[in-house]
């Protein structure tokens, strides 16, 4: 067994599940969005000034209990739930990659495409780095078959 604890608030426009977009780059135009850190952890911020994106990890405390088969919406197939990014998971944890926009305030963020509720608790924040972290992909299409 292991913890996770909270190091923040994620604030957004979003007040239930249904209200959010379904991914964060969809919300057109997207607003912004806040990320508020614990006061303990405010000194972790030094010199994330110079990143242009961020990925966020959080904790989907109101996605509802989890799934192991469904048909996602616009979906034709049912799918198991680690073939999809729904947020009803045995852990239910959230993960944006966001455009940083600066700092609001000590220990504030300013963000863009997130796609979660206001209030959902932040696990952690970590540079987006290109040369690390893209990488040309395969995804599914509707009909199971693959995207060009």
């Amino acid at each position: 067994m292991f913890e996770v604890r909270p190091i923040g608030r994620l604030r957004t426009p979003w007040k239930t599940t249904s209200d959010c977009p379904r991914n964060g780059r969809r919300a057109d135009p997207p607003p912004e969005c806040l990320v508020e850190l614990d006061p303990e952890y405010v000194d972790g911020l030094h010199s994330i000034e110079g990143f242009s994106h961020l990925i966020l990890l959080y904790w989907l405390d109101r996605a509802g209990p989890p799934e192991m088969i469904f048909t996602p919406p616009r979906d034709l197939v049912p799918r198991g739930v680690f073939a999809t990014r729904t947020p009803r998971r045995p852990n239910p944890i959230g993960l944006s990659v966001v455009k940083f926009d600066g700092l609001a305030a000590p220990g504030v963020l300013r963000v863009r495409y997130l796609d979660c509720v206001d209030g959902t608790p932040l696990v952690d924040i970590k540079p987006y780095l290109p040369t690390t972290d893209a990488e040309p992909a395969a995804s599914m299409s509707f009909q199971g078959k693959p995207r060009p």
